[in-house]
């Protein structure tokens, strides 16, 4: 079982701006002296709220980080393809150990309007955008007359070790498109324990009908590792009492150090091989002490 963080890069409104990007570095060297197996960042446009965009937010993480895979996530119906090859070459330059790219389909019709696309054909689009996208990144010259207008567009920087690609999916046809075109799937951080069973299986079961071989299989959870399990119930209590992004508490995950790796062993057990955390809530000297403590966890699943 892997332990991975996927970095919050939204925060509320009224944050100051240099304090919201300070706070992300903090976490990024608190996730690197933990040991965490891998980063990354997410994507999101047209926000309501403050969010670090990804490509120059991971630049300066890359910074702080070592050689460890890390990566982001691209929305890819709202990118120009050659953009995203242009800007994964680059990342890819500048971390030390593997890049990972994660991508999805993208949600939000007010998102999708504000990025001039037609949220309809956003299937098409992504599986367009990836497959134009590999191929720069293999060295190809891509032309296209279709979705994407291109001609004769090539990559001269390119990363130095294949990228793989993690899908993030929820439905089923997204998880059969992951099983189909990816290295690795991710499943969404709402599931169930017994959801995501399901999903898992589904996945597995995908990939066997196209004769291949599941790669990583990746649940994020919305975590708190507290330094007792009633300090961390009183952390997640709260969480809930507000509403917590309308999650179950089922899918959130809180307690001591013991009580967060058997959680996380039970999540290997049902299938998945890598766990990316997220921290529920935005105290920024609790979420270094949980990240702190996260060290023992993987000493214990280890």
């Amino acid at each position: 079982m892997r332990v991975g963080i996927s970095l919050t890069t939204n925060y509320p409104a009224g944050t100051d701006p240099r304090q919201g990007a300070r706070w992300i570095i903090e976490r990024a060297v608190a996730a690197r002296h933990a040991g965490l197996d891998s980063l990354y960042i997410g994507d999101q446009h047209v926000s309501p709220t403050p969010y670090y965009q990804n490509t120059p937010m991971l630049g300066r993480l890359l910074a702080e980080w070592g050689e460890a895979p890390a990566g982001c996530l691209f929305l890819l119906p709202l990118w120009h393809p050659v953009l995203v090859a242009e800007q994964i070459g680059t990342l890819a330059a500048i971390a030390q150990g593997p890049f990972i790219m994660q991508c999805g389909l993208g949600w939000g019709d007010d998102r999708f309007a504000g990025m001039g696309v037609n949220i309809r054909t956003r299937p098409s689009a992504f599986e367009e955008g990836l497959d134009i996208v590999r191929r720069l990144l293999a060295g190809e010259t891509v032309s296209s007359s279709r979705r994407f207008r291109i001609a004769d567009a090539s990559l001269a920087l390119r990363p130095a070790e294949p990228v793989q690609v993690h899908i993030g999916a929820s439905a089923p046809p997204a998880i059969d498109r992951a099983a189909r075109l990816a290295e690795g799937w991710i499943a969404s951080p709402g599931l169930t324990r017994e959801e995501a069973r399901a999903q898992a299986d589904f996945y597995r079961e995908s990939c066997a009908a196209y004769g291949r071989h599941p790669g990583a299989v990746v649940l994020r959870r919305d975590i708190y590792v507290g330094e007792s399990s009633s300090e961390a119930q009183a952390v997640l209590q709260h969480a809930l009492s507000r509403g917590y992004r309308g999650m179950p508490a089922e899918a959130l995950v809180a307690g001591s150090v013991d009580d967060v790796a058997e959680q996380f062993r039970l999540l290997g057990e049902i299938g998945y091989t890598e766990i990316l955390v997220r921290h529920l809530i935005d105290d920024q000297p609790k979420v270094l002490g949980s990240l702190e403590r996260l060290a023992a966890v993987r000493a214990a699943l280890a």
